[in-house]
């Protein structure tokens, strides 16, 4: 094998070396950001944001990889979303549709971004697109949670507990990610932010 060879090969692992330790950190990120409520009226935490900057900052790729560690770390029992809860109980819960609606959100932030380019208006579109998925994701299974343990429950109803309260402050974790992106990249490491 000759030298040149041997520097690409180091310099691959030493990419993919980086690649996953930036993946776990942003899944940590991600829960550091869920376990910080922000006390309003209706109280509520930093996910979203966390999923934001991940994917602004790593790229769809390696974004949506460290949304699925988040998830699947919290799913085995690790204390990672909003009050240190943990496990499938939460996942299959309620709320359970807006965790996994995190992947949805990611995947459309990548798609928009994959076809449209990477300027600050694009990314702001794929934020407010990766939201609204989120949001139809976690209603859906509301809905249908809420009517199986409970009773029937009405479109309207579910929007004004589950959705209207935060559409606000996710309009301006979407600015502050923005932000956060547009400042913290220039310093990131090149990754091909695929």
């Amino acid at each position: 094998m000759s030298t040149n060879s041997k520097n690409q090969s180091i310099s691959r692992k030493s990419s993919k070396t980086l690649e996953l330790a930036l993946c776990g950190l942003f899944a940590a990120l991600m829960a550091i950001c869920s376990w910080i409520q922000i006390p309003t009226t209706v109280p509520f935490t930093l996910q979203t944001f966390g999923v934001f900057v991940a994917i602004g900052l790593l790229g769809g790729k390696l974004g949506t990889i460290s949304i699925a560690v988040y998830i699947a770390l919290g799913a085995i029992g690790v204390p990672v979303f909003s009050g240190f809860g943990g496990g499938m109980g939460v996942i299959l819960g309620s709320t359970g549709g807006y965790i996994i609606g995190f992947i949805g959100s990611a995947l459309v932030m990548w798609l928009i971004l994959h076809f449209f380019g990477k300027s600050t208006f694009v990314l702001a579109i794929s934020m407010v697109m990766g939201l609204l998925v989120c949001y139809a994701f976690g209603t859906a299974w509301f809905m249908v949670i809420y009517t199986r343990d409970v009773g029937a429950v009405g479109l309207a109803t579910v929007l004004g507990w589950c959705v209207t309260p935060f559409i606000i402050p996710d309009l301006i974790k979407i600015a502050c990610a923005l932000l956060i992106t547009n400042r913290v990249k220039k310093f990131m490491p090149v990754l091909g932010r695929k």
